[in-house]
């Protein structure tokens, strides 16, 4: 096969992918420019295919342009995050990685994959500006933003309220927390407790969570931008001096990317903060409350975390038991939900069945206090106006969990293929439920590619 019908064949691959890619020959034209790419430049592909990269992007040379840099210096860029417009106008951001391609000492072509992020950085700058509206005391007021305190807090089986003790007792100072539990078992819950019942009730509560960025725009986000540190940047405070006096949750601390847990770290011994791009140090005076949905153990072994930085957020230790170890809750928790969504729903539910209850004591809540409430507010919804009682019928998926254990002696009925498809399908969806739905999230729990579990919902058509 000749070279020309390879350039073919990959460039109708690569139409295919996310990522944008230009890939410039040893000249400087361009051999490749794939959709994304053309998407994200709004260039068409033959007004740059074949053509030398300078004449086409004039603005650009060998001190701007990564591509060219790579061309006649052999530099690699990794990850670098760039900000410009595109031919639209349209500020367009993204992370970008170049490299030359070295045969036999010589540079033959150089490639550029661009990952457009102009939607999350968008997105970081809005919870930027939110979160600097909310700390701000009238704005927090008009929107009566709720705040949680230990009133809130139902439970009283003695693992849960030795917990709230512990948590009470951290209140009364500024040491850093670290709160483990499953998924549901309400870790910010206790962090805004621990906050609003302390000694900066009156200062900032703020959280964040640390898997829902990716480590380019989470930098920003916690320490901050400075102009001119990167192309396009501005001058923006981060969540650590919006949060100064007052307390910053970071939520799921396992899932920081590890090169910005060396960061965070430094902020932790030195009491400052340094602006992305900035050069001046900002002194900060934050508490941290940190959470993980894994046992620390787990997340030190599979190094998820840093030892050192570990060290310095365990200060203090709140273990949550997860709802099954606290059967003893479980009714007190019904009869709040129930008053609760009695108002939302407008329904005047009193009581709920022997036979439900009995259920409800039964069942292991892989989705802990949220999925319990979540199954309370499905079976209040589901009672006729005039229905005073819950009965078992009004508890959809524990039915469906009552059905498939009565079955279970049925396979005969419908074959072994039919009934491990059945029994497939509700164990996605109660995996589902209990992480909120969040693909990635559910695909690590259910241990199969996140490609997978798209695959088997579309499949078994779950909403």
């Amino acid at each position: 096969m000749k070279a020309k019908e390879y350039l073919s064949i990959m460039q109708k691959i690569l139409h295919f992918i996310d990522e944008g890619v230009h890939v410039l020959d040893k000249n400087g034209n361009t051999i490749i420019y794939n959709e994304a790419m053309s998407k994200l430049e709004k260039m068409e592909t033959k007004e740059v295919m074949k053509k030398p990269f300078g004449e086409v992007f004039k603005n650009l040379n060998s001190e701007n342009s990564t591509l060219l840099k790579a061309l006649k210096s052999r530099v690699t860029t990794s990850n670098l995050k760039q900000t410009y417009l595109n031919k639209d106008g349209k500020e367009i951001t993204t992370i970008n990685t170049t490299l030359p391609i070295v045969i036999n000492d010589e540079v033959i072509a150089v490639v550029e994959v661009a990952k457009n992020i102009t939607k999350m950085t968008e997105m970081s700058h809005t919870i930027l500006k939110l979160q600097n509206e909310i700390g701000k005391p009238e704005t927090a007021k008009s929107k009566k933003i709720k705040k949680y305190n230990f009133n809130n807090i139902i439970g009283s089986s003695s693992n849960f309220v030795d917990v709230i003790a512990r948590a009470k007792k951290a209140s009364k100072n500024s040491a850093s927390v670290f709160i483990f539990g499953e998924t549901g078992t309400g870790k910010e819950l206790i962090a805004q407790s621990i906050h609003y019942e302390g000694l900066r009730k009156d200062k900032p509560f703020i959280a964040q969570n640390c898997a829902a960025l990716p480590e380019s725009l989470l930098e920003g986000l916690l320490f901050g931008t400075s102009k001119g540190g990167f192309t396009g940047a501005v001058d923006r405070a981060g969540l650590f001096e919006q949060a100064n006096g007052g307390t910053l949750l970071l939520d799921e601390i396992n899932s920081m990317p590890y090169e910005l847990q060396a960061k965070l770290l430094r902020v932790l011994q030195e009491n400052y903060i340094r602006r992305v791009g900035g050069t001046s140090d900002i002194p900060i005076d934050v508490r941290i409350i940190s959470t993980s949905n894994e046992p620390p153990e787990v997340i030190l072994k599979d190094g998820k975390i840093r030892k050192d930085l570990y060290y310095r957020l365990n200060v203090i230790q709140l273990n949550v038991p997860p709802l099954r170890y606290r059967k003893d809750d479980i009714m007190m928790l019904v009869n709040m939900f129930i008053h609760k969504y009695n108002d939302k729903l407008n329904k005047e539910i009193l009581s709920i069945s022997k036979e439900a209850q009995d259920s409800l004591l039964k069942y292991d809540y892989p989705g802990n206090v949220r999925e319990l409430e979540n199954i309370i507010m499905s079976a209040i919804s589901m009672a006729d106006d005039n229905e005073r009682i819950l009965n078992i019928n009004h508890f959809i998926s524990l039915n469906s969990d009552r059905e498939h254990v009565n079955r279970e002696h049925e396979i005969g009925d419908v074959g072994i293929d039919e009934y491990l498809e059945s029994l497939e399908k509700r164990i996605i969806e109660k995996t589902l439920t209990s992480y909120d739905y969040n693909i990635t999230k559910s695909a690590e729990a259910l241990k199969i590619k996140r490609q997978t579990l798209q695959h088997k919902i579309k499949r078994y058509n779950i909403k």
